[in-house]
């Protein structure tokens, strides 16, 4: 989610239509900064590609990056170059969104909430190193925290107003547990898939995945 969410409000159109063609975003990501075809990535460079994608939305160094992926500095400096010139877009995001939070002191979600950022134009390298990240990943992962809470008010008063026999138990991340009768499987599935998929409009789709079991193990 927190990769859509990115896409959307750095507009790069690169990752809008990856993600619009329902493609791997990281075997994508993957075979651009390998420089190979698609079909022709490797597990481990989708491994690689995929931390940097998420290490990108926590302001990751190339220290922290060849620490994750054990490889040398260089190595992990040059991906993340990589990274940067295939998707420049998103190089000029995280620099505005510091910027914005280094004048105002605070970022916002897309909807407007806001979470202050009081370290970010601090003396101290390691204070102010660790408030730039926040100041990246804010935006991007409470955006997904925002989306997923609008999804389960909409869920609950959709359930309610079907007279579902249903309850919404657990919330983790992106994901929703429901306890469901066998009876009503197939109705809340569409009706899940349905509120989910448009608990906000952004420029990329919100593909759902539901999976059913006897418990959330086996669903899983």
């Amino acid at each position: 989610v927190e990769l859509r969410v990115i896409a959307h409000v750095c507009g790069d159109e690169r990752m809008i239509d990856t993600f619009r063609q329902h493609k791997d975003i990281h075997a994508s990501m993957a075979a651009h900064v390998y420089h190979v075809e698609e079909k022709d990535v490797t597990a481990t460079m989708r491994r690689n590609a995929k931390t940097v994608n998420f290490g990108i939305l926590y302001g990751i160094s190339a220290f922290g990056l060849a620490e994750r992926l054990h490889i040398p500095q260089k190595e992990a400096r040059e991906l993340i170059t990589e990274y940067f010139e295939g998707f420049p877009k998103i190089s000029q995001y995280l620099l505005d969104t510091m910027e914005f939070a280094r004048q105002n002191g605070y970022v916002e979600t897309l909807l407007g909430r806001r979470r202050y950022i009081k370290d970010i134009n601090s003396a101290n390298a390691i204070l102010r190193k660790a408030a730039e990240r926040n100041a990246i990943n804010a935006p991007i992962q409470g955006t997904a925290a925002d989306m997923i809470k609008i999804a389960m008010v909409n869920l609950a008063r959709e359930i309610k107003a079907q007279q579902l026999d249903c309850k919404m138990v657990l919330q983790v991340h992106d994901e929703l547990v429901f306890e469901v009768r066998k009876s009503e499987i197939e109705q809340i599935k569409n009706t899940v898939r349905k509120i989910m998929s448009s608990a906000l409009q952004l420029s990329v789709p919100l593909d759902v995945d539901i999976n059913e079991g006897v418990s959330w193990f086996e669903a899983h």
